[in-house]
């Protein structure tokens, strides 16, 4: 996440958005009227991620009436994660709640999100406790998720999925987003040491267009799943991983060389044996791996110390103020 803008507010509301101009005016409308009575100084970071509809006129058209709304236009698509990134580093906010745009969540709960965090927690994540969504393709799949996620990263949420969340900005400064991980930023935060916890949102049927997500959503989940557990078992030592495996296969192709090698001096042919091969091979996969786990360590160190390269490409920034 950049640097906090030298002008800071009470609460920063991103929202990204992909075709979705049809929900767009009503959206702003919502979070308005759900923001104003609460006396927060706010802003609405809205952030359009290469929508092939009308959502950039519309956003354009909206950020000339509405001083709070801030307008992001990436150059291109790159996906929610990049979006949300681009929000969470406009954003001026002491405190970031994030929503999807397509009206399913509901701008009414945010000031229940943040009652809930001034309560001492750093991050608080919707549960969608009566999803308005197809019970086999959606639902069920995001259980069985849920239940994955909670069990690998040992942050136990029942909706990973829910993007109605409200973070404290530094919680959110100690992470950088990649690849399709911003479902798992509570996990993310949990390994910076956050507290964490949840509340009962509410979730509407979506009301225009279709869902952007499609089945290949689930390998992108799994494979982020498999990175968020490396991340938080081996992320500052990761030569415990690979050097371990390294030693167990270059002690189990020693073992295996000797009892060739008495073998051998007892006057036997080892040359055609199976076992001489698999302890050529444990040998060289041990040094490998060994090495793996050197190389690692210093990718680590340059991952943790590395330039403030983005994910995403800004086109133009609209602020309405």
């Amino acid at each position: 996440m950049a640097p906090t803008p030298a002008t800071t507010l009470n609460l920063s509301v991103v929202v990204p958005l992909y075709n979705e101009e049809e929900s767009l005016p009503e959206l702003v409308e919502q979070l308005l009227k759900a923001l104003h009575p609460t006396g927060e100084s706010f802003e609405l970071v809205l952030v359009n991620d290469g929508s092939s509809d009308r959502t950039a006129e519309v956003l354009e058209r909206l950020s000339a009436e509405v001083p709070e709304l801030v307008g992001v236009l990436l150059r291109k698509n790159y996906g929610q994660t990049a979006a949300m990134a681009a929000g969470f580093d406009v954003a001026r906010g002491e405190i970031i709640v994030s929503l999807d745009g397509d009206l399913q969540n509901d701008p009414a709960d945010i000031p229940k999100l943040l009652a809930t965090l001034r309560e001492g927690y750093d991050l608080v994540s919707g549960w969608r406790h009566q999803r308005q969504d197809a019970a086999l393709q959606r639902k069920l799949p995001s259980k069985i998720a849920n239940r994955l996620i909670g069990r690998v990263t040992g942050v136990r949420l029942h909706d990973y999925g829910c993007s109605l969340k409200a973070y404290r900005r530094e919680v959110l400064s100690d992470m950088r987003l990649y690849g399709e991980l911003h479902r798992f930023l509570p996990a993310l935060a949990f390994i910076e040491g956050a507290r964490i916890t949840e509340v009962k949102v509410n979730h509407r049927a979506r009301q225009y267009g279709s869902s952007k997500y499609g089945i290949d959503r689930t390998f992108r989940v799994l494979m982020d799943l498999l990175t968020v557990w490396f991340m938080k078992r081996f992320l500052t030592r990761p030569m415990y991983v690979f050097g371990f495996a390294g030693l167990v296969a270059i002690a189990t192709s020693l073992i295996a060389s000797t009892y060739l090698l008495v073998i051998k001096l007892m006057g036997d042919d080892i040359g055609h044996r199976p076992l001489m091969t698999l302890a050529v091979v444990l040998g060289l996969a041990g040094i490998q791996l060994f090495c793996f786990g050197l190389l690692a360590e210093l990718l680590i160190r340059t991952y943790h110390e590395s330039q403030d390269r983005p994910i995403y490409r800004i086109r133009e920034t609209l602020r309405g103020d």
